[in-house]
């Protein structure tokens, strides 16, 4: 057994001292966020009891409470050998807070608890969802909108605020014996705690330097003295002071010029300069002379205007009013898997994270269940099963949260004729009015448009011909034999026909599923699925025409089956063809998934991304595998000087691991445009690492390449460990000095880690 030694016992005296210090750190970090004061925020301050539920038969009353650093909630633990840190989950891992039964485990083990007093923290990654129930509808929403105002008040701080509140949570936590002061040994703690590893003779100068009082250790003011030095940002200042032509103030002037010959801002002149001075200068005095100071321009390059990404592009500013075959659309393959295809949960969670996300397009896989109610899960495989009902339900409640653009419901239909008809019962009973059942115009002869589209729910399925009940089930088959994996050596053959419920066929309008019999002139409502591996034979034998196809119609190419770890394909090969449906495993994550998301962050995130011109021309002759002369061909040279990082990660959690970075620029688009170029590694730095480094691309495409920054952990001898990545479309990149805001596996952002980069676009002659 393991043995824990003994705290000694803290004098009355000595813990009301505590107590006092702590609430005056929590009623600081409260002012930081603006809630001083707040009575929800008070709530969660003191903590309470929750009863914690896992299933029928596992609820437990844990106690739960908001730390003073007002960014980390602590839970009570019954296991003897859990450590500390594993009690304590941060606000930042925090995706949703749902009130009421809206989690499945709320829907399944809580209906004889009253909604008022249950509540659901959803999280992040792929870690469980913490389903709770309050002693009273008042704790309930106590909880809900104090964890609410935190997420948001968190989420809306400027970089520079988010950096002061971790700097300060973790000088609390290297401050041991809590007593506000920190000794020397604390120092060395702390500095392994923000990712950087100094030799004592560094550190002891550093220490010395701040302690003035010449006590050995540091308070008060000489705590924030060690802070300044700490967070000084020498290549902001060099660029400063060369802009400034070595004043302490830049002009307006000067800013202006900045703003237009280095930023390249389109927008370039005295209001654009005033607006950034009134917008991110903090001394008052100043900005009243129409100057910056060295800290204005620090927050102006901190801030969403010295982003990489073009901020113009953030809001949904592309024509919505071309045919749906027009667009990329964000797509799920297998939604309903929380993890791989043989084995994994299926869960309406699932559908939830991938709508939230921007998705557009989402599949299920419909087999008969018991007590005449379809189900959902990957066919002959031992994967878990949800409820037809369930999952439209949660597409109901979350489609259109994200997006206000149409979702198309890709149906796998394996269902007998009376499921069927559940199945269309429960799409019009539960999503009502959203569920398009008739044409916008009969008479149009293209796709319509997500404008005309939005609010409505589309169903992508069979569609019976007058004349018969039967319909061809290759489609549907051709995809089960390539997904479909073998369990035990038994598998069922599916037939080549499939009995058709004309109430589920009259769902379908505008995505009514063929197979591909080649590049004929269809009817613009049909559409094809394709493998990954057929449709890049397509790609790459047939280009031109399957890029003529996708002008009209509808493509979805789905992951081959022998991804039974639901791993995901390069979308760009698809993309660069046309194909609008490139369904991708959604809980997967790696470069294909960023590469993916980095595609639809634009455009408002809508899941929508209007293809570029020459993909929607009909006398268009581009050729992604031969690229000759033409409107598309922009060629451009892109130059990318990485400068330094901040704040990245620890990916190890040993508290004397620190990370050593390398930055990896990627560029993905047609075969010629793809490259990569790396940096060198700094060694045991991951809090502020200077590269000064400088790569240039030759990019014949622009409008199909994207932009990956990486930064990695190397490791000589094991595999490298992922930091951090952003990607961006090239048409989306600001030029000139800019801040990379880096986003974990899962696609969410870091509280403070970016990279400081310098980009610079001309034409290639």
């Amino acid at each position: 057994m393991q043995c824990f030694r003994r705290q000694p016992k803290l004098s009355k005296s000595q813990e009301n001292l505590l107590l006092e210090e702590s609430r005056k750190v929590a009623a600081l970090n409260g002012k930081r966020l603006g809630l001083q004061d707040d009575k929800d925020l008070k709530f969660l301050l003191r903590g309470g009891h929750l009863l914690k539920v896992k299933s029928n038969s596992w609820r437990r009353e844990r106690f739960y409470k908001l730390q003073e650093d007002c960014k980390t909630i602590w839970q009570e633990s019954k296991k003897m050998l859990r450590s500390p840190e594993s009690q304590l989950f941060s606000i930042e891992d925090i995706q949703d807070v749902r009130a009421g039964h809206r989690t499945e485990g709320m829907e399944r083990y809580c209906k004889d608890v009253p909604e008022h007093r249950c509540f659901s923290i959803i999280f992040k990654d792929h870690r469980k969802n913490l389903d709770l129930i309050a002693g009273s509808e008042a704790d309930a929403n106590h909880w809900v909108a104090g964890l609410a105002k935190i997420i948001t008040k968190s989420n809306s701080m400027s970089q520079r605020q988010k950096l002061q509140h971790w700097i300060h949570a973790c000088l609390r936590k290297a401050d041991k014996n809590k007593d506000n002061k920190m000794s020397f040994k604390e120092l060395k703690n702390f500095m392994k705690e923000v990712n950087i590893q100094v030799d004592d003779n560094y550190a002891r100068n550093i220490f010395e330097q701040c302690d003035k009082s010449q006590t050995d250790t540091l308070e008060d003011d000489e705590i924030e003295e060690f802070y300044k030095i700490l967070t000084e940002r020498r290549e902001i200042d060099e660029i400063f002071s060369e802009h400034s032509n070595g004043q302490a103030m830049m002009s307006l002037e000067d800013l202006v010029r900045f703003l237009r010959e280095e930023q390249c801002e389109e927008n370039a002149g005295p209001e654009l300069a005033l607006s950034l001075i009134e917008r991110y200068e903090p001394n008052g005095s100043v900005k009243g002379q129409n100057v910056m100071t060295k800290d204005g321009f620090q927050m102006y390059l901190l801030s969403p205007h010295g982003n990489v990404f073009n901020q113009a592009h953030i809001p949904v500013y592309q024509d919505m009013t071309q045919p749906l075959s027009h667009y990329y659309i964000s797509s799920s393959h297998n939604t309903y898997l929380m993890e791989d295809q043989l084995r994994g949960p299926s869960s309406t969670e699932a559908y939830i994270r991938a709508l939230t996300k921007g998705c557009r397009c989402v599949e299920l896989d419909c087999w008969d269940g018991p007590n005449s109610e379809p189900v959902i899960y990957h066919g002959y495989t031992l994967t878990s099963k949800i409820l037809f009902c369930d999952a439209i339900k949660a597409i109901k409640n979350y489609a259109f949260k994200t997006s206000p653009y149409p979702v198309i419901i890709s149906l796998e239909n394996h269902c007998s004729l009376e499921q069927q008809k559940t199945m269309a019962y429960h799409m019009h009973n539960i999503l009502e009015d959203m569920l398009l059942v008739a044409p916008v115009d009969s008479n149009a002869s293209e796709l319509p448009s997500p404008e005309q589209l939005k609010g409505k729910i589309l169903v992508k399925g069979k569609k019976l011909s007058p004349e018969t009940e039967e319909v061809s089930d290759e489609d549907e088959a051709a995809e089960m034999e390539d997904e479909t994996v073998t369990i035990e050596g038994e598998r069922k053959r599916t037939s080549e026909k499939l009995k058709l419920a004309q109430e589920l066929s009259d769902t379908v309008v505008y995505c009514k599923s063929v197979h591909f019999q080649g590049f004929n002139n269809t009817d613009c409502n049909e559409m094809s699925s394709f493998s990954e591996s057929k449709a890049l034979k397509l790609a790459q034998e047939s280009g031109p025409d399957f890029i003529h196809h996708n002008i009209r119609h509808l493509s979805r190419i789905y992951p081959a089956g022998w991804r039974t770890d639901s791993s995901n394909f390069n979308p760009v090969d698809m993309w660069n063809v046309g194909c609008q449906i490139v369904a991708l495993n959604f809980q997967s994550k790696g470069t294909d998934m960023d590469v993916y998301q980095g595609r639809f962050q634009e455009n408002g995130f809508c899941g929508y991304v209007l293809k570029p011109e020459f993909l929607r021309d009909e006398q268009s002759r581009f050729n992604p595998k031969a690229v000759s002369e033409g409107p598309w061909c922009t060629k451009k040279k892109l130059q990318v000087k990485v400068i330094t990082g901040q704040q990245l990660p620890k990916v190890n959690k040993s508290q004397n691991s620190i990370v050593d970075p390398r930055v990896i620029v990627e560029i993905h688009g047609v075969q010629r445009d793809n490259e990569k170029k790396q940096t060198t590694v700094i060694d045991n730095n991951g809090f502020n690492p200077r590269w000064d480094e400088t790569f240039e691309f030759d990019i014949d495409v622009p409008q199909l390449a994207l932009v990956r920054f990486m930064v990695e952990d190397f490791d000589a001898s094991t595999k490298n460990d992922f930091i951090g990545q952003f990607t961006v479309p090239f048409t989306s990149l600001k030029q000139g000095y800019r801040h990379i805001h880096l986003l974990t596996k899962n696609g969410d952002q870091y509280p403070s880690a970016t990279l400081f980069v310098h980009i610079n676009i001309t034409d290639a002659y």
